[in-house]
């Protein structure tokens, strides 16, 4: 099976420069990047932007450019899109993925055991669309959340009809979320199927997680410093 990897990242954020910020003295995005080269089982690397220094950066460590269009580098825009884009630029190229590891340049919480443990799920399970890291938070569970209602009071998110829901955070169930450092996607099963679970749908339907203790992606200074703390405890 064809593996290329896909580094994401635009130039247009709310914290200026976030993905070529340096933590621990490089470039934030040169820790998912260098993750992914040390992999075996990867067998090209392109990166997608909108920004030169994030391109030029991403080619040091041997990604291939594709300068996405300014449309696709908004803060409106949506990954789905990205890819899909990304993609075509890749076939284009002469190369046609069947796994693509999508690595986000906004985290280092990423490490290349886990990327290659990821990849070995779906060639032994060809039928997973998607393998992806999510960490347990029972304390934020969708059933202990709340909404204003019209007179601007609390009522729940959401309409549990006539069934009793406990308040005790051992008896609701196990409750996972989504990482946003990577993500590995069996494309012909989610980039370009039609029954992905929604609110990211170019997953697929059948997504496989992979258990982590903790992650972070960069949106603050004050996730610069978490991430900082996190390289000199793990890498």
């Amino acid at each position: 099976m064809q593996t290329v990897a896909l580094l994401t990242g635009r130039g247009n954020n709310t914290l200026k420069d976030k993905n070529i910020r340096e933590v621990c003295g490089r470039p934030l995005l040169a820790y998912p990047a260098e993750a992914a080269r040390q992999s075996n089982l990867i067998d090209d690397f392109f990166v997608s932007s909108d920004d030169e220094r994030i391109l030029s950066i991403a080619q040091d460590f041997g990604f291939k450019r594709i300068k996405r269009p300014a449309s696709l580098g908004r803060s409106d825009s949506k990954h789905v899109d990205v890819i899909r884009h990304a993609l075509g630029v890749i076939k284009e190229k002469g190369v046609e993925p069947d796994i693509l590891v999508v690595l986000l340049a906004n985290t280092v919480c990423i490490k290349t055991e886990w990327i290659d443990e990821c990849l070995r799920d779906i060639f032994k399970r060809p039928t997973i669309s998607a393998v992806v890291p999510v960490v347990l938070d029972v304390d934020h569970h969708p059933y202990r959340a709340k909404k204003n209602d019209d007179n601007g009071f609390l009522e729940p998110f959401f309409d549990f009809g006539d069934r009793e829901i406990s308040s005790n955070r051992e008896e609701i169930g196990d409750c996972f979320f989504l990482c946003h450092n990577f993500w590995v996607l069996n494309v012909k099963k989610s980039v370009y199927a039609n029954d992905g679970q929604f609110p990211w749908k170019f997953m697929g339907s059948r997504v496989k997680p992979y258990e982590l203790d903790w992650s972070i992606d960069v949106h603050t200074k004050e996730d610069l410093i978490r991430s900082e703390n996190w390289v000199k405890a793990n890498l």
